[in-house]
Formats: C-alpha cells, structure tokens, sequence
C-alpha cells in the first residue's frame, strides 16, 4: 500500500513534517509513506497553464498529481497560520483541484496542535469541495512540540500510540 503524506509547512524541523516522518517509520512493512517534500519548489497556480491536455503543465505539478494517482492515500499534517493554511500549502490543494487524480482519494489530518482549530476546519472545507473522502476517523491532534523530531516522538509511549492508532485505522479503512 503507497500513501503519500504530506506536511503544510516548509521550515525545517516543523511539526507537522516530523509527526509524519514518524508515521512512515511506524507504518507496518507493507505499507509505505512517501513524505513529498517539493512543496516550495511548486509554482504559483495559473489556472491558464492547467489546460485539459495538460501540455502547458509544469513538470513538477505533473509529478505531484502523478504521485497523488499512485497513493492509496493521502495523509496530511498542516499548521496554522493567522488563523489559517499557509499559502504555500493553499497553493499545492490548488495544482490539484483541477486534477482527474485527487476526487475520491481518501485524506486523514493529523494536527500537531489543540490550539490549532481554524486551519483544520479550512481544510475539512477545501478538501471537501476537492471531492476528497475524508476520513476524520483517522485523524488525531497529537502535540509534539517543537523540540522533538521523528525518533522522539517514537520514543514517547503515549504519542507513538497515538500515532499508530491513527495510521492503523486509515491504513484499514483505505483497504476496505
């Protein structure tokens, strides 16, 4: 099983990027999570260049919708931002709004924190109208802090529990 998790946030050491790095060391053997990582590579949406036969389309949108169509699933972990998605983040859900790859993929959050309420509901929205199956069964809040990175986070009984509950539920629900 392929899943494709994606982080909402470009700095280093974010949150929501480690939160999934754990995820893909704790799926189970057959499953693999591929974290994309081009996020901040992608150019500004023009909808002028997502034509229907797709020849205008830069290389890497085509690489990411591509990605998209392999994945049995989408895992998504973004930050708030001013009481919002970040704009990078927008930018990406709009490359893949046009996409015959996305409607229909199951999507599960994972939030990094109980302070965060703006920014998953937007999502729940945007996804929503993407035609995304969602999945909020299998999303959690899970507060790792800053300080922390993958291994950590596997470390701590409590959050890897967590954590595992989560991507076992979406892994079983994706492959119902």
């Amino acid at each position: 099983m392929q899943i494709l998790a994606i982080s909402g946030s470009l700095r280093h050491g974010a949150s929501n990027t480690v939160l999934l790095e754990a995820a893909g060391l704790l799926a189970p053997a057959h499953v693999h999570i591929d974290l994309y990582d081009r996020m901040g590579a992608l150019p500004h949406f023009n909808p002028d260049l997502d034509t229907l036969d797709g020849t205008l389309l830069p290389p890497i949108v085509k690489d990411l919708r591509a990605r998209v169509g392999r994945a049995d699933g989408v895992l998504i972990s973004c930050p708030e931002y001013a009481h919002g998605i970040p704009g990078s983040f927008k930018n990406l859900l709009d490359w893949l709004v046009g996409s015959a790859e996305f409607p229909g993929k199951p999507v599960a959050l994972l939030n990094t924190s109980h302070m965060s309420v703006h920014a998953p509901a937007q999502l729940t929205e945007i996804l929503g109208t993407m035609n995304a199956r969602l999945m909020p069964e299998a999303g959690v809040t899970i507060p790792i802090g800053r300080q922390r990175d993958a291994a950590a986070v596997l470390a701590d009984p409590d959050l890897s529990a967590q954590l595992r509950k989560a991507v076992e539920l979406f892994i079983r629900t994706v492959g119902s």
